[in-house]
C-alpha cells in the first residue's frame, strides 16, 4: 500500500472517530487522541473542583526589647619565653652501593606474513506480503474510569489488522579474507652490576631553642549591656480556598479493557498498600476504597485523575 493511501485511510478513520464521539452524548471537546498506534486506549475523565484550607498568623502582640548587664570575664593565659637560641650542628653521612641486574637484548623481534580466508554466513529476511492497517473505536463505559456515570469518560482505542511476511534466505560475508602477522619476539640475557644506591651527603641536624611557660590573668570580655527581643505572640486564622478548578482532563493513554485483569488490579492494590494509601483488599476489584486511594494517590503525586492510566502504572512500579 502507497504512503499517500495509508495516509488517506487514517484521515478518513480520524474523521469517522470525531463523528463517533459527538453523536454519542454531545461530548464537551471534538479533539482526538495525540497519536495513531496499534493496541493504545485514551480516556478524557470529568474532574471537580479542589479545595484547601489555609491557615494565616494574625499578632495578638506585639514584638518588645529589655536591656540585661553582662558582666566582665577574664581567663588564665600561659605565655612562653625563649631561654635559649636554637642553632644547627652538621653530620657527615658515607655513600652506600647496592647490586643491580639488567636485561639486555641478543636477538631483535621480527614477523611473519600469513594468509586467513574470507568466511560466509547464511542469514533470513522478512519479505512484506500486505502491510498491516487499522482503525480507531469507541468503547462505552470502560473499566479503566471511576466514575459511574458513562458520560464521564470517552474511550477510544487505535486496533490493529495485522501485516503478512514470508522468509527467505540469503548468503552473506561474514569475515573477509585477510592476512596477519606474527609476531618472532626478541631474545634477551641478564647482567649484573654495581651502583650507587645513596651518595655520600652532609646532614643539617637543627638544634631546638628552649623556653619557659609563664601564666598571667587577661581580659577576655568587657562589662557589656544586650538587648534581648520578647518575640510577638500569634493567633491562627483558617480560611478555604480553590486549589484546582474540575472539567476534563485531556486525553490520557490508559491500559485497554482487555489488559485490566483482576491479577493487574491486585498489583495496583498492593502497590498503593506499599505506598501508605488504603485502597482495601487486594481482590482485583476497582471498588470505591481502590478508586477512592488511587485518586487520592494521583493528585498527591500530579499524575492525571480519574483513571487507571499508564502513568500511574508507571508510578507505582506496576508493569503495564
Amino acid at each position: 500500500m502507497s504512503i499517500l493511501r495509508k495516509t488517506t485511510l487514517t484521515i478518513l478513520s480520524l474523521f469517522a472517530f470525531v463523528g463517533v464521539i459527538l453523536a454519542q452524548g454531545d461530548a464537551p471537546f471534538s479533539d482526538l487522541p495525540p497519536t495513531s498506534e496499534y493496541g493504545k486506549c485514551y480516556a478524557k475523565c470529568k474532574i471537580p473542583d479542589v479545595y484547601e484550607t489555609v491557615s494565616s498568623q494574625k499578632v495578638k502582640k506585639e514584638a518588645s526589647t529589655k536591656l540585661i548587664k553582662v558582666p566582665a570575664q577574664y581567663e588564665n593565659a600561659t605565655e612562653s619565653i625563649l631561654v635559649k637560641e636554637g642553632g644547627v650542628r652538621y653530620k657527615t653521612i658515607p655513600a652506600t652501593y647496592k647490586t643491580v641486574t639488567e636485561t639486555i637484548e641478543v636477538v631483535p623481534a621480527s614477523t611473519k606474513i600469513r594468509t586467513i580466508p574470507a568466511k560466509y554466513r547464511t542469514e533470513t529476511r522478512q519479505i512484506l506480503v500486505s502491510p498491516a492497517s487499522g482503525q480507531w473505536v469507541k468503547k462505552k463505559k470502560y473499566p479503566n474510569c471511576f466514575s459511574q456515570n458513562p458520560d464521564d469518560c470517552y474511550v477510544a482505542c487505535y486496533e490493529e489488522i495485522a501485516a503478512k511476511y514470508k522468509t527467505e534466505s540469503y548468503q552473506v560475508l561474514a569475515e573477509p579474507a585477510r592476512t596477519m602477522e606474527d609476531v618472532v619476539p626478541a631474545k634477551y640475557k641478564t647482567i649484573t652490576k654495581k651502583v650507587i644506591d645513596q651518595p655520600a651527603r652532609v646532614d643539617e641536624i637543627p638544634v631546638e631553642p628552649q623556653y619557659k611557660t609563664v601564666s598571667k590573668k587577661v581580659l577576655v570580655s568587657p562589662a557589656t549591656t544586650r538587648e534581648e527581643v520578647i518575640p510577638a505572640v500569634y493567633s491562627t486564622v483558617s480560611s478555604k480556598q480553590l486549589v484546582r478548578a474540575g472539567g476534563y482532563t485531556v486525553w490520557t493513554e490508559i491500559l485497554c479493557a482487555e489488559k485490566t485483569t483482576s491479577g493487574k488490579v491486585r498489583s495496583v492494590q498492593r502497590a498503593l498498600s506499599a505506598a501508605g494509601y488504603s485502597p482495601g483488599p487486594a481482590d482485583g476489584v476497582m471498588g470505591v476504597k481502590t478508586q477512592s486511594a488511587m485518586a487520592q494517590y494521583q493528585t498527591d503525586k500530579g499524575l492525571p485523575v480519574g483513571n487507571m492510566n499508564l502513568e500511574t502504572l508507571r508510578s507505582l512500579g506496576v508493569e503495564n
